[in-house]
């Protein structure tokens, strides 16, 4: 099927029933990350941005005030991506999901929300394809918001009834500006940049209501080539990995060697001497071990392995500004090594593996197995996990009733309008907390 026909044509009630029941399952994890990335600094910083630089009457996304649409979508995106704990795309090296999902909400309203979770299918199906296509223009390695501000630009056209032509130029103007930004350099200096999700978001919004005023852009090149041979047949969605640590995937693979280790030996953080992890090169790049911010501990290897080494689990409050002083985190943090492996190299970035070494104190040196994250699109969590993962970020922070009636409202969607929800997900947080007071 041509793009150009799916972006348009595809309906809820067309959708097999494996692939319905992973866009629910996926639109209920990215609302449970956004309400734990809703306590950071970078959410407030930006949601305060958005409401004083782009007035508008459109609800942000867990705020209270309103914003431009394309304020909303800045903002909804680095609030998502604030806490880095959603699904991602293994050969796009990045996010569909985050940048997707902000880009729709300001469009969301009037909206039925079996046509809402048919939109969100399709920019699934045309984010992952996209990424692909833009990777291969380029050598760089860019943040997912490169690619996503294509895939908003055109489930966006569909939202605000643009036509076919429209849909193309709204398309152009989204590859022509998304944020090509460099992936590697936000590894090497982690900041509050993060992934670029929600300055794609904006980008494909701002794109939508260019063209539909009549602004053109040149067509897009991300929709040629052998990514789209199977539009339509091959359900992407059902690709995507998803995450139990807050943390960058690449750093997934040794945190479940640690845990592996831990367990099967019975050990404790002060039976360690040291760690040694073998992975893929741009593993080894995730190289702080004194993390500052929450930022930096999201994009390390060395401190999320240390807390799984010293507490046998890794959570949001475990890399909240508060929790980064820990002295026996940071000691274990301090005293793990990495070093690239060749075999490592060669599976990435279709797999991401790691193997780990712990050096104990009484000089023995234990080795596990070559090991992959959790969660990924051939393991994938149960729906149990992932609705227990939605209410363990959610519930602390929205309320269990609120992130219940969130759940229902998600698991009817397709019954009603999307106003319900949408309303659920604009009210503000009641008791403003910070990621490090969130439990």
């Amino acid at each position: 099927m041509k793009a150009s026909e799916f972006i348009h044509a595809l309906h809820w009630q067309n959708i097999p029933d494996a692939v319905q029941a992973r866009t629910k399952l996926c639109l209920l994890d990215l609302i449970g990350v956004a309400a734990g990335g809703s306590t950071t600094r970078l959410s407030r910083i930006v949601r305060d941005h958005a409401a004083s630089e782009f007035g508008g009457a459109v609800p942000m996304l867990f705020d209270g005030r309103s914003a431009s649409a394309s304020g909303v979508a800045l903002a909804a995106g680095m609030t998502i991506d604030a806490l880095d704990g959603h699904d991602g795309y293994n050969p796009a090296k990045g996010h569909v999901g985050c940048g997707l999902l902000a880009g729709m909400l300001p469009f969301a309203r009037g909206h039925s929300g079996a046509e809402m979770l048919a939109v969100l299918t399709t920019g699934y199906e045309l984010g992952s394809r996209l990424a692909v296509a833009l990777h291969a223009t380029v050598p760089d390695y860019h943040t997912s918001g490169a690619w996503v501000a294509v895939a908003v630009a055109a489930v966006g056209s569909r939202l605000e009834g643009l036509t076919g032509e429209q849909t193309a130029h709204a398309m152009g103007i989204a590859e022509y500006h998304g944020p090509r930004s460099q992936m590697m350099r936000c590894i090497d200096t982690p900041t509050m940049l993060k992934d670029g999700s929600g300055w794609g978001a904006m980008a494909g919004v701002s794109a939508v209501r260019l063209a539909s005023a009549g602004f053109t852009g040149a067509p897009a090149i991300t929709f040629t080539g052998p990514a789209w041979q199977d539009l339509g047949a091959r359900w992407l969605i059902l690709e995507q990995y998803f995450k139990p640590y807050p943390v960058c995937r690449w750093a997934q693979a040794p945190v479940e060697g640690v845990l592996a280790l831990r367990r099967e030996h019975a050990l404790a953080s002060r039976d360690v001497a040291g760690i040694e992890i073998e992975t893929f090169h741009e593993a080894t790049r995730l190289a702080v071990n004194r993390p500052a911010t929450t930022e930096e501990a999201q994009y390390s290897t060395s401190f999320p392995t240390a807390v799984a080494m010293v507490r046998g689990n890794l959570g949001p409050s475990d890399i909240s500004d508060d929790a980064l002083a820990d002295p026996e985190v940071r000691r274990v943090s301090q005293h793990v090594t990495m070093r690239e492996s060749d075999k490592a190299n060669a599976a990435f970035p279709e797999t991401r593996l790691a193997r780990v070494t712990l050096n104990l104190v009484d000089g023995r040196k234990l080795t596990g197995e070559w090991c992959e994250p959790r969660w990924n699109p051939d393991a994938p969590p149960s729906e149990a996990e992932l609705r227990a993962k939605f209410h363990d970020l959610a519930d602390d922070i929205l309320s269990r009733d609120r992130a219940s009636r969130i759940e229902a409202a998600i698991d009817t969607l397709e019954t009603t309008d999307f106003s319900a929800l949408g309303d659920l997900l604009c009210q503000p947080i009641s008791s403003e907390t910070t990621l490090s007071s969130a439990k």
